[in-house]
């Protein structure tokens, strides 16, 4: 049972600097986290969890509560995934602030959701697929395709649903073929009653190999084989693999960061030069912190006059800032990009 109760009260989170998978400064979430069944994910905590009665709460103040909170720091989040955006349509309020704030937006729906009616200036619809539910996926490709949206799928990674090679196959051909413009992991980690719930759906018993797998074994190695599966099959077809920020054209230092963030990440979760991953990841920290421009400082000298930032970063940021593309960064991406039925 899913019990929606008004309230005055809208969910924000903040961040200093760029983290995966959304690489917001503000989130803006005008929903309670918990608001789904069987599984419901918070996607702010990239947490999936299961309760058999839930009570939804729905801000009745979105624009009053934006008016009167503190400065948004761009790039932003709307958080509007699961049905209740369908009946109630906050985030579809709050993203319409945000375009008349000239604010740039990420606006995360998922399969149960509604895209925004409008098309926000510089704004990005990212869909999460889940459910898995192919047939109403396609509606919404279909109409983010007819309405030339800039959008993509994230795809929560959760074992055995999504880690599944013929799903995730017939998720990218679907997604693909509808124009979308990346096709991204989004890394899930799941509570026992969220596997209990996913056991009692997909009727997996106790005597079966997946159950074992789910409750008894440690999913990170095959999460994380799933997240690069995900990215070599965006790669291989031209589409972005993680989900890009609004305006990531820019050569902004929150992109700066950004960059150097997502290079970071996939280098510790391959275990690749873990310490300079490290090192790169403070860098990150340092470039968003920076009040200067950093294209303007590589213009004038060379960020190597940022005492904060190591040398591999100076070279990265350098790179980038001249031609958008790192020699560096492209090769940790093309270490990350593996199939997991390579060679088979």
């Amino acid at each position: 049972m899913i019990l929606y109760r008004k309230s005055a009260q809208l969910r924000m989170k903040r961040a200093a600097v760029p983290e995966p998978p959304f690489w917001f400064a503000t989130a803006i979430a005008p929903y309670s986290a918990r608001r789904a069944q069987p599984v419901a994910i918070d996607y702010l905590d990239l947490r999936a969890s299961s309760s058999a009665r839930l009570e939804v709460t729905v801000c009745d103040t979105v624009r009053d509560d934006l008016e009167r909170s503190r400065r948004l720091d761009e790039p932003v989040l709307v958080d509007a995934a699961e049905s209740a955006e369908r009946f109630f349509r906050r985030g579809e309020e709050a993203l319409g602030y945000c375009g008349e704030e000239g604010l740039a937006a990420l606006h995360l729906i998922s399969t149960r959701s509604e895209l925004p009616a409008g098309n926000a200036a510089d704004s990005v619809v990212a869909i999460a697929a889940w459910p898995v539910d192919l047939g109403q996926l396609e509606i919404l490709f279909s109409a983010a395709r007819e309405r030339r949206l800039r959008w993509g799928v994230a795809i929560p990674v959760i074992y055995p649903v999504t880690t599944n090679l013929s799903t995730l196959a017939s998720l990218f051909e679907l997604a693909l073929g509808s124009g979308a413009a990346f096709f991204a992991a989004l890394p899930i980690e799941m509570d026992a009653t969220a596997k209990h719930a996913i056991a009692q759906s997909l009727a997996i018993g106790a005597e079966d190999d997946v159950y074992a797998t789910l409750f008894h074994s440690n999913l990170e190695p095959l999460h994380v084989a799933t997240e690069r599966h995900i990215a070599a099959l965006a790669a291989a077809s031209g589409l972005f693999d993680f989900i890009p920020p609004p305006r990531w054209e820019r050569r902004s230092n929150w992109n700066a960061a950004t960059l150097l963030t997502l290079t970071a990440s996939r280098m510790m979760a391959m275990e690749h030069e873990t310490e300079l991953a490290g090192t790169i990841a403070r860098s990150a920290r340092a470039v968003a912190e920076i009040d200067k421009p950093i294209e303007r400082i590589a213009a004038a000298a060379s960020l190597s006059i940022v005492q904060a930032l190591d040398e591999v970063s100076v070279d990265i940021l350098s790179d980038w800032v001249a031609g958008g593309q790192s020699p560096f960064v492209e090769r940790i991406n093309r270490e990350w990009r593996l199939r997991r039925d390579a060679g088979m």
